[in-house]
């Protein structure tokens, strides 16, 4: 099973960016560039262990929807939320944070399963992973701006 890991350093207290991260609205800001929208489940606010969500969002040109559950909380240290439905055969995301300094380091783990077996590893190979490094590396970054402005922090 692919896994992707990023690791980035916030500024801000490990409270704030634990918060950031399963805030709906900030997954929606820091995901701009791809359109989504929390369409069912919790829509507005902090996610909570076993809650759903249900995104909505344009993906390789086409509009999809992806449904996950947060499966795992350790407040403020680590959360875990798994599809339940949607486009890849299967994925987790950890979402990890220590305590730094002043600061907090961020870590995601994302490991996932492309559909359509045999030309799903190939389209992994091909673009998928990369796109989805991309787009995980981006979101850390927004979530980075948005907790160190909130904190206070210069960049």
């Amino acid at each position: 099973m692919p896994s992707i890991e990023n690791d980035i350093y916030i500024n801000a207290p490990i409270n704030i960016c634990f918060d950031l991260a399963r805030n709906v609205e900030a997954h929606i800001e820091t995901s701009k560039k791809t359109k989504e929208r929390a369409i069912s489940g919790v829509t507005v606010g902090l996610m909570e262990n076993g809650d759903t969500v249900t995104w909505e969002a344009i993906h390789f040109g086409v509009k999809q929807k992806l449904t996950a559950k947060i499966i795992e909380m350790e407040r403020p240290y680590k959360f875990t939320d798994v599809m339940v439905k949607g486009a890849f055969h299967s994925f987790t995301h950890t979402h990890e944070f220590i305590e730094s300094g002043a600061g907090t380091i961020m870590k995601d783990t994302f490991s996932y399963k492309a559909p359509f077996g045999i030309f799903g590893k190939l389209a992994d190979t091909l673009f998928l992973k990369k796109y989805m490094r991309k787009f995980i590396i981006n979101r850390a970054k927004e979530l980075k701006r948005i907790a160190e402005k909130s904190n206070g922090a210069t960049e």
